[in-house]
């Protein structure tokens, strides 16, 4: 199994992997984090999948159908083609988001006659206990789950056991979480499936995308809404658990939560995607947790319904993917601090006081969060923290930390300055000594580079984002620097992709590349005026 060879369908509700062959080989209900239904992404040898494919278990092409989150497998066979088309309903009913726990197949026979296989084996979670089964007419019922677990099909139960059949007509498969499927369901699965269709068609319709690279910014932003968990506004980071990060390399975590600092990177990119409901949501969130912290001391990452205890424990049973284990659940960074967090906040509530589009949401509860975070920071700026990598080795006073602690004051002396409240002079004065404070301790001469901690010398990609953020001109020499300095020794190769960082985290000196760090290198080079090398 490879993973460019999975695809990804979802509501933000649910979601699932889809492998060329035709098996979901991870999904988990009834929400994100819960335990796996069907798992084999982490145990090839389980066979827990969901199956719909060729007789001889061959490999489909796959695509999205056009500005959708609906997924088609096209199979050709010696006796015929066929295609799969699998996605998880979403859209508009009654006023609200219809986003039901439930998985929707639908297979047709292209041409010829072709035979395909079809198996529903799903696990009872981390325990890869099967389920017991009992029959009815038209659905196989899955026993021990905390709500009923069905599959509900117009396919001949007889051949949902891998049994090989013909495809003489469309057929229609839903695994679904709960509440059964009662009605017809072929006009249900068609309903849903045209009804999905124009959700999604509705909502590319209403990003706004430059005429560069629109094909790639559009599936990068469906992938992205996906990973909304719209019944509380949580932004999950990922939608899996324990994918390594790099072969044999025991860094596999479990990503299924609500990193505040990776829902601030998300809810940017639908801001300038022209989508604002996703912050709103968020906003929501972040005021519900909040709450739990009369001191505004707020951990880096929360699980998608608020609650901050994420025990961290390894499932040995799993060997993981491609035997690169361990398999981990919940995640033990929900202990660190990381106290970029409170500017990245900052950053996400901002736009509520300083874009009038948003004036309906400003509020005296909003604006106390927004000055309380400001102080946190301030108060916290320059003591050890985990940092945005989450170092599990010694903490120390994180540079990157620190310019998120200015950008929060810096931010919010504009918002006090916009809407004349009495508090400019303070978070000025903060801003001003936060700056000092790093040009002082995190940038080094010699180097002519911002360093990754107070005093040391490693270099660290995310001080790229002091070009964004604009903590000095992008002309200046030591910002200039700084660019230059990260290319140059933290770059794969020549015009290749960065890593974070080069020293040893507690798990040795990583070697392989980080995406978004790459992506600020370009975002820095454009803004430094080097826009033929960022292109």
């Amino acid at each position: 199994m490879r993973l460019e060879s999975l695809g990804l369908i979802g509501n933000c509700q649910i979601s699932a992997l889809v492998e060329n062959t035709g098996a979901i080989v991870w999904c988990c209900m009834p929400r994100f984090d819960s335990e796996p239904v069907f798992s084999s992404l982490l145990d090839a040898d389980s066979e827990s999948v969901f199956y719909v494919g060729a007789e001889d278990g061959s490999a489909g092409t796959q695509r999205y159908l056009d500005n959708t989150n609906v997924l088609e497998t096209r199979f050709d066979t010696a006796s015929g083609s066929f295609r799969i088309l699998d996605f998880a309903p979403r859209f508009l009913l009654y006023d609200r988001f219809f986003r039901p726990t439930k998985l929707c197949r639908i297979v047709e026979p292209l041409t010829g006659t072709p035979r395909i296989r079809v198996a529903c084996q799903p696990r009872l979670g981390w325990s890869k206990d099967r389920p017991a089964t009992s029959h009815g007419s038209h659905h196989i019922r899955y026993h021990g789950y905390a709500a009923q677990l069905r599959l509900t099909t117009d396919i001949a139960l007889s051949y949902v056991n891998e049994q090989p059949f013909a495809l003489t007509g469309r057929k229609h498969l839903i695994v679904s979480w709960g509440d059964p499927v009662e009605e017809p369901l072929p006009p249900l699965c068609e309903r849903f499936l045209s009804a999905t269709i124009a959700y999604w068609h509705g909502w590319v319709k209403h990003c706004s995308i430059p005429p560069l690279w629109q094909k790639e910014v559009i599936r990068s932003a469906l992938a992205l809404k996906l990973h909304c968990f719209e019944d509380t506004g949580a932004i999950v980071a990922a939608l899996t658990t324990s994918l390594p990060e790099s072969p044999a390399s025991g860094r596999t975590w479990d990503y299924r939560y609500c990193w505040l600092r990776d829902a601030y990177y998300s809810i940017s990119a639908f801001r300038l995607l022209g989508h604002f409901e996703e912050r709103e949501q968020f906003i929501q969130f972040l005021l519900s947790i909040a709450t739990q912290h009369a001191n505004l001391d707020l951990a880096p990452l929360y699980g998608i319904d608020g609650r901050s205890q994420l025990d961290e424990r390894i499932v040995s049973a799993f060997p993981g993917y491609e035997s690169h284990g361990p398999v981990r659940v919940g995640n033990a960074a929900a202990s660190h601090r990381q106290h970029d967090v409170f500017g990245e906040m900052v950053l996400a509530l901002t736009p509520i006081f300083l874009d009038e589009r948003f004036a309906s949401e400003r509020s005296d509860v909003t604006l106390q969060l927004l000055l309380g975070l400001a102080r946190r920071a301030a108060a916290v700026v320059g003591t050890p923290d985990a940092g945005i990598w989450e170092y599990r080795a010694d903490w120390r006073p994180q540079t990157f930390s620190s310019l998120m602690c200015w950008a929060a004051c810096d931010r919010v002396a504009k918002v006090c300055a916009s809407k004349g409240l009495p508090h400019e002079f303070e978070f000025r004065s903060a801003a001003e000594r936060i700056s000092q404070q790093i040009m002082t301790r995190g940038y080094q001469p010699r180097m002519g580079s911002l360093v990754a901690s107070y005093d040391g010398i490693d270099l660290d990609a995310s001080l790229l984002q002091a070009v964004t953020l604009r903590l000095l001109p992008p002309s200046d020499p030591r910002i200039v620097g700084t660019v230059r300095a990260i290319q140059r020794s933290l770059s794969l190769g020549k015009g290749s992709w960065l890593r974070r960082y080069a020293s040893d985290d507690g798990f040795g000196v990583p070697n392989n590349a980080f995406v978004i760090c790459t992506f600020w290198l370009v975002e820095a080079l454009a803004l430094c005026g080097e826009v033929e090398e960022a292109q």
